[in-house]
Protein backbone atom coordinates (compact mmCIF):
# COMPACT_ATOMS: atom_id res chain seq x y z
CA UNK A 1 0.00 0.00 0.00
CA UNK A 2 1.44 3.35 -0.91
CA UNK A 3 -0.94 6.79 0.28
CA UNK A 4 -0.60 10.33 0.34
CA UNK A 5 -1.15 13.73 1.57
CA UNK A 6 -1.76 16.12 -0.81
CA UNK A 7 -2.31 19.91 0.92
CA UNK A 8 -2.60 22.84 -0.86
CA UNK A 9 0.07 25.57 0.65
CA UNK A 10 -2.73 28.66 1.08
CA UNK A 11 -3.64 28.30 4.47
CA UNK A 12 -3.24 26.29 7.54
CA UNK A 13 -4.07 22.84 8.24
CA UNK A 14 -7.09 22.22 10.37
CA UNK A 15 -9.01 19.60 12.05
CA UNK A 16 -10.38 18.12 8.81
CA UNK A 17 -6.33 17.83 7.32
CA UNK A 18 -5.17 16.53 10.94
CA UNK A 19 -8.19 13.76 10.10
CA UNK A 20 -7.16 13.09 6.45
CA UNK A 21 -3.37 12.82 7.06
CA UNK A 22 -3.60 10.61 10.08
CA UNK A 23 -5.95 8.43 8.38
CA UNK A 24 -3.55 8.32 5.30
CA UNK A 25 -0.47 7.79 7.17
CA UNK A 26 -1.98 4.74 9.94
CA UNK A 27 -3.49 2.87 6.96
CA UNK A 28 -0.31 2.85 5.24
CA UNK A 29 1.82 2.40 8.32
CA UNK A 30 -0.56 -0.80 9.83
CA UNK A 31 -0.24 -2.27 5.78
CA UNK A 32 3.65 -1.88 6.17
CA UNK A 33 3.70 0.64 2.99
CA UNK A 34 4.61 4.06 2.58
CA UNK A 35 3.03 7.51 3.00
CA UNK A 36 4.45 9.94 0.77
CA UNK A 37 4.01 14.26 1.66
CA UNK A 38 3.16 16.51 -1.73
CA UNK A 39 2.46 19.75 -2.38
CA UNK A 40 -0.31 20.75 -4.61
CA UNK A 41 0.94 24.06 -5.54
CA UNK A 42 0.24 25.21 -9.02
CA UNK A 43 -2.13 27.74 -7.90
CA UNK A 44 1.28 30.10 -7.72
CA UNK A 45 -0.93 33.47 -7.14
CA UNK A 46 -2.48 31.73 -3.89
CA UNK A 47 0.51 29.30 -2.78
CA UNK A 48 3.10 30.65 -0.11
CA UNK A 49 6.20 29.04 1.02
CA UNK A 50 5.51 30.32 4.57
CA UNK A 51 1.95 27.84 4.62
CA UNK A 52 4.43 24.91 3.29
CA UNK A 53 6.70 25.17 6.06
CA UNK A 54 3.37 25.60 8.73
CA UNK A 55 1.96 22.54 6.92
CA UNK A 56 5.33 20.37 7.77
CA UNK A 57 5.81 21.94 10.68
CA UNK A 58 2.27 20.51 11.64
CA UNK A 59 2.47 17.39 10.68
CA UNK A 60 6.08 16.69 12.62
CA UNK A 61 4.37 17.44 15.59
CA UNK A 62 1.40 15.12 15.28
CA UNK A 63 4.48 12.34 14.97
CA UNK A 64 3.59 11.48 11.13
CA UNK A 65 6.48 10.47 9.23
CA UNK A 66 6.90 10.42 5.25
CA UNK A 67 8.96 8.92 2.89
CA UNK A 68 11.23 9.81 0.45
CA UNK A 69 10.87 13.75 0.05
CA UNK A 70 8.01 16.34 -0.89
CA UNK A 71 7.01 16.56 -4.10
CA UNK A 72 6.18 20.32 -5.21
CA UNK A 73 3.44 20.11 -8.66
CA UNK A 74 5.27 23.61 -8.96
CA UNK A 75 7.95 22.16 -9.97
CA UNK A 76 6.42 19.70 -12.77
CA UNK A 77 4.28 22.37 -14.72
CA UNK A 78 6.15 22.23 -17.67
CA UNK A 79 5.72 18.48 -17.46
CA UNK A 80 2.20 18.87 -16.99
CA UNK A 81 1.52 21.44 -19.95
CA UNK A 82 3.39 18.44 -22.36
CA UNK A 83 1.75 15.40 -21.37
CA UNK A 84 -1.05 17.53 -22.47
CA UNK A 85 0.00 18.01 -26.41
CA UNK A 86 -0.68 14.33 -26.76
CA UNK A 87 -4.34 15.19 -26.07
CA UNK A 88 -4.29 17.78 -28.31
CA UNK A 89 -2.99 15.84 -31.15
CA UNK A 90 -6.33 13.53 -30.81
CA UNK A 91 -8.65 16.69 -30.95
CA UNK A 92 -9.63 16.45 -27.96
CA UNK A 93 -8.92 19.93 -26.41
CA UNK A 94 -10.04 23.55 -27.27
CA UNK A 95 -9.56 27.03 -26.08
CA UNK A 96 -12.20 28.86 -23.79
CA UNK A 97 -12.03 32.53 -23.64
CA UNK A 98 -15.12 32.01 -21.06
CA UNK A 99 -15.89 34.14 -17.95
CA UNK A 100 -17.58 33.31 -15.40
CA UNK A 101 -20.39 36.03 -16.03
CA UNK A 102 -20.44 34.50 -19.75
CA UNK A 103 -21.02 31.22 -18.55
CA UNK A 104 -23.74 32.30 -16.14
CA UNK A 105 -25.28 34.05 -19.28
CA UNK A 106 -25.48 31.09 -21.34
CA UNK A 107 -27.41 29.01 -19.09
CA UNK A 108 -30.66 29.77 -19.34
CA UNK A 109 -31.85 27.64 -16.75
CA UNK A 110 -30.51 26.47 -12.74
CA UNK A 111 -28.78 23.37 -13.70
CA UNK A 112 -30.25 20.46 -11.28
CA UNK A 113 -28.58 17.75 -9.53
CA UNK A 114 -25.23 19.77 -10.24
CA UNK A 115 -22.27 20.48 -7.98
CA UNK A 116 -21.58 23.32 -10.21
CA UNK A 117 -22.38 25.05 -13.39
CA UNK A 118 -21.82 22.57 -16.46
CA UNK A 119 -19.57 24.11 -19.04
CA UNK A 120 -22.33 24.91 -22.24
CA UNK A 121 -19.42 24.61 -24.89
CA UNK A 122 -19.93 28.11 -26.32
CA UNK A 123 -15.98 27.41 -27.51
CA UNK A 124 -16.13 23.98 -28.28
CA UNK A 125 -16.16 25.17 -31.95
CA UNK A 126 -12.72 26.56 -31.67
CA UNK A 127 -9.19 25.20 -32.55
CA UNK A 128 -6.15 25.68 -30.92
CA UNK A 129 -5.11 27.99 -33.17
CA UNK A 130 -6.84 30.77 -32.38
CA UNK A 131 -6.35 30.38 -28.59
CA UNK A 132 -5.24 33.65 -26.88
CA UNK A 133 -3.02 35.02 -24.06
CA UNK A 134 -5.25 34.10 -21.26
CA UNK A 135 -7.17 31.22 -23.24
CA UNK A 136 -7.80 28.10 -20.74
CA UNK A 137 -7.79 24.89 -22.31
CA UNK A 138 -10.84 22.71 -22.15
CA UNK A 139 -11.22 18.98 -22.26
CA UNK A 140 -13.79 18.29 -25.07
CA UNK A 141 -15.17 15.33 -22.87
CA UNK A 142 -17.90 14.27 -25.42
CA UNK A 143 -15.00 13.35 -27.91
CA UNK A 144 -13.27 11.90 -24.70
CA UNK A 145 -15.90 9.15 -23.86
CA UNK A 146 -16.22 8.35 -27.50
CA UNK A 147 -12.48 7.49 -27.58
CA UNK A 148 -12.86 5.46 -24.51
CA UNK A 149 -16.30 3.87 -25.63
CA UNK A 150 -14.94 0.36 -25.66
CA UNK A 151 -12.80 1.15 -22.01
CA UNK A 152 -13.61 -0.30 -18.36
CA UNK A 153 -14.37 3.31 -16.57
CA UNK A 154 -15.02 2.30 -13.45
CA UNK A 155 -12.72 2.45 -9.92
CA UNK A 156 -12.73 0.74 -6.49
CA UNK A 157 -14.32 2.49 -3.60
CA UNK A 158 -13.61 1.29 0.13
CA UNK A 159 -15.21 4.47 1.74
CA UNK A 160 -18.32 4.32 3.97
CA UNK A 161 -20.68 6.21 1.78
CA UNK A 162 -19.64 5.12 -1.45
CA UNK A 163 -18.72 1.62 -1.28
CA UNK A 164 -17.62 -1.21 -3.50
CA UNK A 165 -16.87 -1.14 -7.41
CA UNK A 166 -18.05 2.02 -9.00
CA UNK A 167 -19.02 2.59 -12.51
CA UNK A 168 -18.56 6.12 -14.75
CA UNK A 169 -21.89 6.58 -16.38
CA UNK A 170 -20.68 8.81 -19.80
CA UNK A 171 -24.34 10.10 -19.79
CA UNK A 172 -24.06 11.28 -16.62
CA UNK A 173 -20.40 12.72 -16.79
CA UNK A 174 -21.81 14.89 -19.59
CA UNK A 175 -24.37 16.07 -17.70
CA UNK A 176 -22.60 16.93 -14.66
CA UNK A 177 -19.28 17.19 -15.25
CA UNK A 178 -18.69 18.48 -18.99
CA UNK A 179 -15.88 20.10 -20.72
CA UNK A 180 -13.91 20.81 -17.87
CA UNK A 181 -10.78 23.46 -17.55
CA UNK A 182 -7.22 21.39 -17.50
CA UNK A 183 -5.23 24.59 -17.69
CA UNK A 184 -4.80 28.18 -17.76
CA UNK A 185 -2.84 29.55 -20.40
CA UNK A 186 -0.16 32.55 -18.03
CA UNK A 187 -1.21 31.65 -15.50
CA UNK A 188 0.71 28.15 -14.78
CA UNK A 189 -2.32 27.15 -13.29
CA UNK A 190 -3.10 23.01 -14.29
CA UNK A 191 -6.44 21.71 -12.80
CA UNK A 192 -6.06 20.01 -9.64
CA UNK A 193 -7.41 16.65 -10.94
CA UNK A 194 -5.55 16.59 -14.00
CA UNK A 195 -1.87 17.47 -11.78
CA UNK A 196 -3.20 14.49 -9.03
CA UNK A 197 -3.52 12.01 -11.82
CA UNK A 198 -0.52 12.30 -13.10
CA UNK A 199 1.73 12.34 -9.66
CA UNK A 200 -0.50 9.81 -8.46
CA UNK A 201 0.56 7.56 -11.54
CA UNK A 202 4.17 8.42 -11.39
CA UNK A 203 4.14 7.79 -7.43
CA UNK A 204 2.43 5.06 -7.15
CA UNK A 205 -0.02 5.63 -4.92
CA UNK A 206 -2.25 2.64 -4.70
CA UNK A 207 -4.94 4.02 -2.56
CA UNK A 208 -6.14 7.68 -2.37
CA UNK A 209 -7.30 8.81 1.01
CA UNK A 210 -9.37 11.39 0.77
CA UNK A 211 -12.55 14.20 1.99
CA UNK A 212 -16.05 12.44 0.20
CA UNK A 213 -16.15 15.97 -0.92
CA UNK A 214 -13.59 14.94 -3.55
CA UNK A 215 -16.09 11.85 -4.30
CA UNK A 216 -17.67 14.09 -7.29
CA UNK A 217 -13.58 14.49 -9.03
CA UNK A 218 -13.03 11.06 -9.35
CA UNK A 219 -14.99 10.21 -12.65
CA UNK A 220 -13.26 12.87 -14.17
CA UNK A 221 -9.91 11.95 -13.01
CA UNK A 222 -10.39 7.74 -13.86
CA UNK A 223 -11.69 9.50 -17.59
CA UNK A 224 -8.30 11.04 -17.83
CA UNK A 225 -6.13 7.90 -16.68
CA UNK A 226 -8.00 5.89 -19.13
CA UNK A 227 -6.84 9.06 -21.90
CA UNK A 228 -3.26 8.51 -20.73
CA UNK A 229 -2.68 5.20 -20.13
CA UNK A 230 -2.38 5.16 -16.56
CA UNK A 231 -3.31 3.11 -13.09
CA UNK A 232 -6.00 3.74 -11.24
CA UNK A 233 -5.80 3.65 -7.56
CA UNK A 234 -8.66 2.20 -5.27
CA UNK A 235 -10.13 5.64 -3.62
CA UNK A 236 -11.40 5.81 0.11
CA UNK A 237 -13.15 9.08 0.46
CA UNK A 238 -13.63 9.75 4.50
CA UNK A 239 -16.10 11.19 6.34
CA UNK A 240 -15.76 14.94 6.65
CA UNK A 241 -14.88 16.92 10.01
CA UNK A 242 -17.73 19.58 10.99
CA UNK A 243 -18.45 22.55 13.00
CA UNK A 244 -20.80 22.59 15.87
CA UNK A 245 -23.43 23.83 12.63
CA UNK A 246 -22.97 20.73 10.60
CA UNK A 247 -21.01 22.90 8.07
CA UNK A 248 -17.53 21.34 6.99
CA UNK A 249 -14.13 22.94 8.37
CA UNK A 250 -12.41 25.41 5.75
CA UNK A 251 -8.99 26.95 5.89
CA UNK A 252 -10.86 29.96 7.11
CA UNK A 253 -11.82 28.33 10.46
CA UNK A 254 -8.59 29.58 12.09
CA UNK A 255 -10.06 28.68 15.48
CA UNK A 256 -9.70 25.23 15.01
CA UNK A 257 -6.08 25.67 12.70
CA UNK A 258 -3.64 22.72 14.32
CA UNK A 259 -1.41 25.47 15.21
CA UNK A 260 -4.03 27.08 17.19
CA UNK A 261 -4.32 23.67 19.08
CA UNK A 262 -0.34 23.74 19.86
CA UNK A 263 -0.57 27.04 21.14
CA UNK A 264 -3.20 26.25 22.87
CA UNK A 265 -0.88 23.27 24.62
CA UNK A 266 -3.00 20.62 22.85
CA UNK A 267 -1.03 17.28 22.37
CA UNK A 268 -0.97 15.10 19.57
CA UNK A 269 -2.95 12.39 21.11
CA UNK A 270 -5.53 15.57 21.95
CA UNK A 271 -6.01 15.63 18.39
CA UNK A 272 -6.65 11.98 17.14
CA UNK A 273 -8.87 12.63 20.07
CA UNK A 274 -10.87 15.45 18.71
CA UNK A 275 -11.15 13.44 15.45
CA UNK A 276 -12.18 10.48 16.40
CA UNK A 277 -9.03 8.57 15.73
CA UNK A 278 -7.79 7.58 19.20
Amino acid sequence: MRTRFAPSPTGPLHLGHAYSVILAHDMARAAGGEFLLRMEDTDLQRCRPEWEALIIEDLAWLGLTWDGDVLRQSDKIATYNARLETLDERGLLYPCSCTRGDIRAALSAPQEGVAHPVYPGICRSRTLASRLPGDALRLDLGKALSVLARQDLTFTETGPTHCGRQVVDPELALATIGDVVLSRKGEDIVAYFLASAFDDADQGITHVIRGEDLFEFTPIQVILQHLFDLPTPVYHHHRLIRDENGKRLAKRDDARAIRKYREDGATPADIRNMVGLS
